[in-house]
C-alpha cells in the first residue's frame, strides 16, 4: 500500500449482489437475513480467483483485469468491509474482515480460490491465507505493504492519509477523480467508473467518501499492526504460496512534496532488499515489479492480469 496514492486518490460483464445468508460477518450462529459484503461475478472458466481492492476504492477498479482474466478463470470481485456497496463492519479488524470474506464466499460457493489483493488488498490477501490456508490455494499481493509507527516519516504521512479520510466531498468531486487519474494514464470512463463505485452520492450533490471516518481510522491501526514487524517477519507462519509484487515506478513527484517522494524511495528500498532476501530463502514466495506505480490496476490492467496468470498457470497442481 502507497500512501501517495489515498492521500487524496484518485478513487477509484457478470453479476453483482449482496449475499444474505444465515449469518454475518462475525455474527453468532443463529442470527437470520444478515448482509454479506458486496460482490461481482465477472464469469469465467478455470482456477477460482477472488479480487480485493484498495483503501478508499471498490472492486470496480479491478474491472479491466478481470476482464482479461475471465479468458482462463472464474473470477469474483468483492469490495471489502466499507468500501463500495459492502456493509460496515465494527470495529475494522481483521479478524472481522477476514470472516466476512469467508462467509461471503461460502455463500457464493466458492471452496478455495487464489486471493489476489491491491494494496489494503494484498495486505488483506495474506492475511486470509494465514486464517484459512485450506482454502487459499495462493495468494497475490500487488504493493501492498505498510510501515510500522515509529518509521522516520510515517507520523506526517498518517497525518496526510487521514487528513481527509471519510470526509463528504463537494459536488465536483467525480470530475476531479477523473482528472487526477489522467496523470497516471487511467482513461476517463474507467477514471469515473472507478470513482462512482468507491464513494456513495448525497441527496445534496456531494459524495461521501469511503470508508467513513470511525473506519478510516480503525484501518489505519491496523495496518500499523502489521507493519511493525517489517516485511520479513510479517510473512512468517505464511505457507501458501505468495506472489508479492511492487510497483517499478514512483508516483508523480507533487510541489511541496519532496519530503515524501523521499520517503517513498526509502521505504520501497528496503522493502525491495527484504523480498529479494525471502525469495531466495523460501522457495513459496515469488517476487516481481510491474512497469506500473502504485494504482497498477487502473494504469495498467492487462499486465497486472498477464502477471496473475502466469502466477497461477505455475502453480502445482
Amino acid at each position: 500500500m502507497h500512501a501517495g496514492w489515498v492521500q487524496r486518490r484518485p478513487v477509484g460483464g457478470g453479476q453483482s449482489g449482496v449475499i444474505r445468508c444465515s449469518r454475518g460477518c462475525g455474527a453468532p450462529y443463529g442470527e437470520a437475513h444478515m448482509t454479506l459484503l458486496h460482490a461481482h461475478v465477472y464469469g469465467g472458466d478455470g482456477p477460482q480467483l477472488v479480487l480485493l481492492h484498495g483503501f478508499g476504492r471498490s472492486l470496480a477498479d479491478w474491472s479491466a483485469s478481470a476482464a482479461q482474466l475471465t479468458a482462463g478463470h472464474r473470477v469474483l470481485g468483492v469490495d471489502l468491509p466499507g468500501h463500495g456497496r459492502s456493509p460496515d463492519v465494527s470495529p475494522w479488524d481483521l479478524p472481522a474482515v477476514l470472516r466476512c470474506i469467508e462467509e461471503t464466499l461460502d455463500a457464493y460457493g466458492v471452496p478455495e480460490a487464489v486471493v489476489v489483493g491491491h494494496s489494503l488488498g494484498g495486505l488483506v490477501a495474506v492475511e486470509y491465507a494465514r486464517a484459512y490456508p485450506d482454502r487459499v490455494r495462493a495468494a497475490v499481493n500487488l504493493d501492498g505493504f505498510w510501515w510500522r509507527r515509529e518509521y522516520p516519516g510515517a507520523e506526517q504521512v498518517t497525518e496526510g492519509l487521514l487528513a481527509s479520510a471519510g470526509a463528504v466531498a463537494p459536488a465536483g468531486y467525480i470530475e476531479q477523480q477523473i482528472t487526477g487519474s489522467a496523470r497516471f494514464g487511467v482513461p476517463a470512463d474507467r477514471a469515473e467508473a472507478a470513482a462512482r463505485a468507491a464513494a456513495r452520492p448525497l441527496p445534496d450533490g456531494t459524495w461521501q467518501t469511503l470508508p467513513e471516518r470511525a473506519a478510516a481510522l480503525e484501518i489505519v491501526d491496523e495496518l500499523h499492526r502489521l507493519g511493525a514487524p517489517g516485511v520479513t517477519a510479517w510473512l512468517d507462519g505464511v505457507d501458501r504460496p505468495l506472489l508479492l509484487v511492487q510497483a517499478g515506478r514512483r508516483l508523480p513527484p507533487a510541489p511541496g512534496m519532496e519530503w515524501f517522494d523521499e520517503f517513498s524511495d526509502r521505504f520501497a528500498r528496503e522493502v525491495s532488499d527484504e523480498l529479494a532476501a525471502l525469495s531466495r530463502t523460501r522457495p513459496t514466495i515469488s517476487v516481481e515489479r510491474v512497469d506500473a506505480t502504485h494504482p497498477m490496476i487502473l494504469e495498467t490492467p492487462e499486465a497486472v492480469a498477464r502477471l496473475v496468470a502466469g502466477f497461477v498457470r505455475a502453480l502445482p497442481d
